[in-house]
């Protein structure tokens, strides 16, 4: 198994935490994992990526040029990124932010309201970790435990307190394609 992963937004919406957290999930569990991330110019508001590999055996190069699966927060992620992904590939787009279609019928297509979920949670800053929950129930790449472990693990100690949060919020993303594991 290998998987290549782009996660793609605006600076400040937690894309490249969201990468961190499923490459060291991915270590956790004994896997090769590459994370590059890629910043725009400016930090927050700026445009943002990263390239994730996770695998069963050595990762060739890390550089992602045919995804496998791209996550999208914004509409200028999914005009860049939905053209790269290879056929059969699956686009999870943040519909809360993104209304525009893909017109592209080869791709298995999900829009996860991930800002609206994660606002009656506690804010849309939750709105990566519903992606990722999505993401985690519809592939099972890495498990949520192993998530939930790296966010214990990497989260800062001025955001300790929103643990819980973190957690609902990866789980009302796995919700939406079925109850959590």
């Amino acid at each position: 198994m290998t998987e290549k992963i782009i996660i793609a937004g605006f600076g400040g919406q937690g894309v490249l935490f969201t990468g961190q957290l499923l490459a060291y999930a991915g270590m956790m569990e004994g896997k090769h994992v590459s994370w590059i991330p890629s910043y725009g110019a400016e930090m927050r508001g700026g445009t943002a990526h990263c390239a994730v590999t996770i695998a069963d055996e050595e990762i060739s190069s890390p550089l992602v040029e045919e995804p496998g699966t791209v996550f999208v927060f914004n509409l200028p992620s999914l005009l860049k990124f939905a053209p790269r992904l290879k056929p059969g590939g699956m686009l999870l787009i943040n519909s809360s932010l993104v209304k525009q279609e893909v017109k592209r019928n080869d791709l298995r297509i999900y829009s996860v309201p991930a800002n609206q979920i994660a606002e009656k949670i506690k804010s849309a800053q939750l709105a990566n970790l519903v992606m990722l929950g999505a993401y985690l129930k519809l592939t099972g790449v890495v498990s949520f435990h192993s998530v939930a472990a790296s966010l214990e693990k990497t989260l800062p100690a001025r955001r300790r307190h929103l643990l819980p949060y973190n957690r609902q919020a990866l789980e009302e993303g796995m919700r939406l394609f079925g109850e959590p594991n």
